[in-house]
């Protein structure tokens, strides 16, 4: 076995965070597989929507009809519910998690020892939540003077939506990305929250710039990420169209964006069910043409049928002209075949084609399993092992992966307060009788 020689890239620096929902816990998540120490601060008295969960205490009976991105191990939400909620346990991984009521003034000193030792501090609230508790860029500086403060509201702390309460669904409809999702003809597509995971890569990317500044001048930062405004990335392409060429782009369901360019058919095709040990027959092969030697391998793999011979379907505009008709024909074709084979034979002939796994296939994809994508961590409450999400990339010179499994509420409040803090027993007692350090949320909490 080879020694691990090289430290991760944050290895030494400490986060402190303060995030919530997606695009915050993603951040951190994405800090904590470069290495750095992430502490969470929680407090059992409050509920942080749609971070550990959708509720505290959900019974048998209300998981049961939850959607299927909150399910439970077991079908069961056991007596911490909180630790091991699908929704976002696997963005706890590679962190440590510790309480401290922050509505009180003794919660706030806390937390400044805390920052005393600490080099980054991240939030993702609503402006003027920070406010409210004394927590500001000011502050920060009377605990550590060059400490780097990330602010990452949804609209910015300033402007007309600065105090907009919102959660990716409503970037998403504010900048209009979701006026360009969707199938031609039909209402937008809702419920795909891809501006939480731009804005949770850029805030990590914001920390590590600021780092990088640190570094070179000794000088902390605050930093204002508003992600509505960073969600527009996904969409530049739209921008750039109407400024240089005045058209509006729309909605066009799974075809390409260059299908003017040449890239066309480009969708999603009808496939035959196949028995892959899991449930529904609703399946389908994704294919991209984005060349005339793709068109005629693809042409040869389907034994060159007659309509595929059409002089109008030679060329790259010409197809795109007519993707009506090709994308009828193919999927007249395509539902011949299961979507693995089909699969295997287009990449062969070299045409850019996937299948569309279901979420049950993707553990089994094997390249999937090659890339270990999932890891097997074991969680709190002696619930098992499972497989969780892992970093995006590896580090094979250092000891990356899942370090650590998803973080238990409070699970480190022993390191916090005892090893960092360096408080006694007797004043750790007394944060635990006063509802500071805890490992359940409060009854209360619903």
């Amino acid at each position: 076995m080879r020694a691990v020689t090289v430290p991760l890239p944050l290895e030494g620096v400490r986060v402190v965070d303060l995030t919530g929902v997606w695009a915050g816990s993603f951040s951190t998540a994405i800090l904590g597989d470069l290495g750095a120490e992430v502490l969470k601060a929680e407090n059992q008295y409050v509920w942080q929507p749609l971070t550990r969960g959708s509720r505290a205490h959900p019974t048998p009976e209300e998981v049961k009809n939850y959607p299927s991105t909150i399910c439970f191990p077991n079908n069961d939400p056991g007596e911490r519910s909180w630790n091991y909620c699908s929704l976002f346990v696997g963005m706890f991984r590679n962190k440590r998690s510790f309480t401290v009521d922050l509505r009180r003034p003794e919660g706030r000193e806390i937390l400044g020892r805390v920052i005393a030792e600490s080099d980054v501090v991240i939030e993702n609230s609503l402006a003027g939540t920070m406010e409210k508790l004394g927590i500001t860029y000011e502050w920060l500086r009377e605990q550590r003077d060059d400490i780097i403060f990330v602010r990452a509201s949804g609209y910015g702390l300033s402007g007309d939506y600065s105090d907009a309460r919102v959660l990716g669904i409503h970037l998403e409809s504010v900048m209009g990305h979701q006026m360009l999702r969707g199938y031609e003809g039909d209402d937008p597509i809702i419920g795909v929250f891809a501006a939480d995971y731009v804005s949770g890569t850029q805030i990590a990317l914001s920390v590590l710039f600021a780092l990088w500044h640190r570094n070179n001048t000794g000088e902390g930062q605050l930093i204002e990420l508003a992600q509505a405004e960073n969600a527009v990335a996904m969409f530049s392409h739209a921008y750039l169209d109407y400024a240089l060429t005045g058209n509006v782009q729309r909605a066009i369901g799974n075809r390409s964006i260059y299908a003017a360019d040449g890239v066309a058919p480009a969708g999603l095709y009808p496939c035959l069910p196949a028995d892959h040990g899991g449930e529904g027959d609703d399946c389908w092969i994704a294919i991209t043409i984005s060349s005339d030697a793709e068109w005629e391998a693809l042409r040869g793999v389907m034994g060159d049928p007659a309509w595929a011979a059409a002089p109008e379907l030679a060329t790259g505009a010409g197809r795109a002209a007519h993707h009506d008709l090709l994308d009828a024909n193919l999927a007249e074709w395509t539902c011949q075949f299961e979507d693995e084979r089909l699969f295997h034979r287009l990449q062969e002939a070299g045409i850019p084609a996937a299948p569309v796994l279901h979420a049950w296939r993707v553990l089994a994809d094997p390249h999937v399993q090659s890339r270990d994508l999932y890891q097997p961590c074991e969680i709190e409450d002696d619930i098992g092992e499972y497989l969780y999400p892992g970093p995006l990339y590896a580090l094979p010179a250092s000891e990356g992966g899942i370090r650590r499994p998803p973080v238990a509420l409070g699970q480190d409040n022993d390191y916090v307060y005892r090893d960092l803090l360096g408080v006694s027993d007797d004043e750790y007692d007394r944060l635990v009788a006063e509802g500071h350090i805890a490992t359940k949320y409060d009854e209360s909490v619903r």
